[in-house]
């Protein structure tokens, strides 16, 4: 590999990690706590922040327009509005821009409401994105949401037409946990504490922070899909109701008469700008005869595609033999009918259909992004085989907290310190180059721990300690080797060429047995034991990386870019 393209792909990783390590330098020193706080809560809790302070704020631009004072510091962000406003109206944008200025460029208030709405809401949803790019700080550093689910065992006993035995039971808890401990994996949240406990029940600990919300994603419609036949005349006529009388609510005033027998009303929901269900309107399904339930035990596919013509997200899923011919005969026999998408007992999506679906490939529209993804996730990892209910939710507590975080920051500052201390000493100017790769490969740790949301707890902080250790060996290796052959009176550039090559096979012989045993330990381990395992094998590929690559450039470009004639690598050898 020659100095130019060992150089370019140097700095192709240092802007990688830069741009990964980028949000997790913003969310811990830059946001402040109370907006984190606001991220980690619901959306629901986010949506009612961003109203009242949208209220709060237009009661004090009131109050700043009466008294003809300018436009405040705090509501700078309304400037490109009015300036925009002003444009479309084809009125010049007023210098200064005051008060009074900023909310006559607003058609009303409402709109001026709405703009100072989306703007806190724009900022609070943006941070709870950010914090889905940083490194999450585990359980027992920050505490995090312990959720307690128990097992129905109406529901299981239905499934299984008796009443189910304790054996039954337990393995129908035990499939369960597997089955949530996969989605809570591909959901992204890492070092999951889940186990089984009392029989019928599982304890879940999710670190990092206390968002409810993260439950309900990983048990979402739990594992089905129902798709209804909709009662087309009646819906038209629950239309026009809902058109006189918009408050109307079948849970308070009661079905109407013209739903009959076998049909129900159900809500029609889409989601809002806060990722929240907002009903649309009130729809008339058929049941039993008209239904059919779909689950993972049917499924045998499901992916998340983009429709062609709209860019929309769809979900594309397979159906095995018996799945596919129920389905091909309930949009048989209703060609020309509409088909409702039903998830928790509200209609998530409506179609008509236009022809007989043989195939057992089915698309499904209707859902944003996060739906689409979370629908096929759910799918995919198999229906429950028992019910869930959330028995208990709350929030914990850390159990070392902040001591714990400062004494392994701080064992990882002396034991980085005490090493390029040592390396400059012994090793001259050329521990100078293994210190550089020894920052280097700490800042390339902590980008892909931050690129790929891991979480950071006591163990994995002993990982980073202990490859900060181990993280000088290569280049030691490749020091001695260089003595050797700079002894034998070799030039500076024949030295270094002939100590990388020797050194070689000897670096990596140890690092991938290392390397094998972390990899090991990171797919059979669970909870810290894997995170300290996936720590480890990160810093033995950044270690190796930064040993063989980076330190290998710098010595290149001294001894063949510079021409230095001697190598500053020991106290006794010229």
């Amino acid at each position: 590999m020659t100095k130019r393209l060992r150089l370019l792909l140097i700095l192709i990783l240092v802007g990688f990690s830069a741009a990964a390590i980028l949000p997790t330098v913003r969310w811990y020193f830059q946001v402040p706590e109370e907006k984190q706080q606001l991220a980690q809560s619901s959306r629901t809790d986010i949506r009612d922040w961003a109203r009242a302070q949208a209220r709060d704020a237009l009661v004090e631009l009131r109050s700043a327009a009466a008294a003809g004072e300018p436009l405040p510091s705090d509501y700078e962000f309304l400037r490109d509005a009015a300036e925009t406003n002003f444009d479309m109206i084809g009125e010049a944008v007023p210098e200064p821009l005051s008060t009074v200025d900023v909310l006559r460029s607003f058609r009303d208030e409402t709109e001026a409401y709405e703009t100072l709405e989306r703007a806190y809401r724009t900022e609070i949803l943006d941070l709870k994105e950010m914090k889905n790019r940083i490194v999450q700080l585990g359980l027992d550093l920050s505490g995090g949401i312990s959720v307690t689910l128990e097992a129905d065992r109406a529901s299981l006993a239905e499934r299984l037409g008796e009443e189910p035995s304790q054996a039954q039971l337990q393995e129908a808890v035990a499939l369960a946990t597997e089955i949530v401990r996969n989605r809570v994996d591909q959901f992204g949240v890492t070092e999951p504490q889940i186990r089984t406990q009392d029989d019928s029940r599982i304890v879940i600990d999710i670190p990092g922070d206390d968002d409810q919300e993260r439950v309900n994603s990983f048990l979402l419609g739990k594992g089905s899909l129902r798709f209804h036949i909709v009662d087309d005349e009646a819906t038209g006529q629950l239309m026009d109701l809902q058109a006189t009388a918009p408050s109307w609510d079948p849970n308070l005033d009661g079905a109407p008469d013209f739903v009959v027998a076998g049909s129900s009303v159900r809500e029609y929901v889409r989601r809002d700008e806060y990722g929240l269900d907002e009903r649309v309107r009130w729809i008339v399904i058929k049941d039993d005869v008209n239904e059919f339930g779909l689950d993972g035990s049917h499924i045998t596919d499901a992916q998340v595609a983009q429709d062609p013509l709209t860019n929309q997200p769809t979900v594309n899923f397979v159906l095995d033999r018996d799945g596919a011919d129920e389905f091909a005969r309930l949009t048989r026999d209703n060609v020309g009918s509409s088909l409702a998408i039903v998830m928790d007992d509200k209609v998530r999506a409506y179609a008509r259909i236009q022809e007989e679906i043989p195939t057992g490939q089915v698309r499904i529209t209707g859902f944003d992004d996060e739906q689409a993804q979370n629908i096929a996730l759910v799918l995919r990892t198999a229906a429950l085989p028992v019910d869930l209910d959330v028995i208990n939710q709350q929030s914990v507590g850390a159990t070392l907290g902040a001591r714990a975080i400062d004494v392994g920051l701080r064992s990882i500052a002396v034991g980085f310190a005490l090493i390029i201390v040592f390396m400059l000493v012994y090793y001259k100017g050329a521990g100078i180059v293994a210190d550089l790769a020894l920052i280097l490969n700490l800042f390339f740790i902590i980008s892909v721990l931050s690129a790929f949301n891991l979480t950071l707890t006591l163990t994995s902080i002993a990982g980073i300690i202990l490859t900060v250790g181990m993280a000088v060996d290569a280049n030691v290796i490749i020091f001695e080797r260089i003595k050797e052959e700079y002894r034998l009176g070799k030039s500076p550039q024949a030295a270094v060429r002939a100590g990388f090559q020797k050194a070689l096979w000897t670096i990596l012989d140890a690092n991938i047995t290392t390397f094998i045993a972390a990899l090991f330990l990171s797919q059979l381990g669970s909870g810290p034991i894997q995170g300290f395992a996936v720590t480890l094998a990160v810093g033995i590929v950044s270690s190796m990386f930064t040993a063989l690559v980076v330190t290998r450039l710098v010595f290149d470009f001294t001894t063949e870019t510079l021409k230095r004639k001697r190598l500053s690598i020991a106290w006794r050898l010229q």
